[in-house]
């Protein structure tokens, strides 16, 4: 698994090696980001108010849980598919090249797309 990671190289330089690319990509990151604490913010106060009108005899442990959950998880969410966004959208991940069939120079490169469903790796 580790080889696999090794195995990733550079096509050519990264556009985040750029420093105005890598300004404007961070500041769109930061953007998205504070757009999304205030969304979980709404959803978090959205979901207090319905469970304090809707349940009987809750502890206040539960709404403080409840208020973790569900804020630590639409965070963590949108920090990562923010992280997938900001790679994608200025082009890193074009500049990586994940192919692994020059690892191996005894098997020449099969095309994948012309395998028959009974033939085996």
């Amino acid at each position: 698994m580790a080889a696999g990671f090794m195995a990733a190289r550079m096509n050519g330089k990264s556009p985040l090696e750029d420093p105005v690319n890598a300004a404007h990509a961070w500041a769109r990151y930061r953007w998205l980001m504070r757009l999304m604490l205030t969304i979980t913010v709404a959803v978090v106060a959205i979901a207090m108010l319905v469970i304090y009108t809707q349940a009987d005899n809750v502890s206040p442990h539960f709404f403080i849980a409840v208020a973790l959950g569900i804020g630590a998880s639409m965070l963590l969410m949108s920090a990562l598919m923010g992280l997938v966004f900001l790679s994608n959208g200025t082009g890193h991940d074009a500049s990586v090249d994940n192919s692994l069939d020059s690892l191996d120079p005894a098997n020449p490169p099969r095309d994948r797309r012309r395998l028959g469903w009974r033939e085996e790796d």
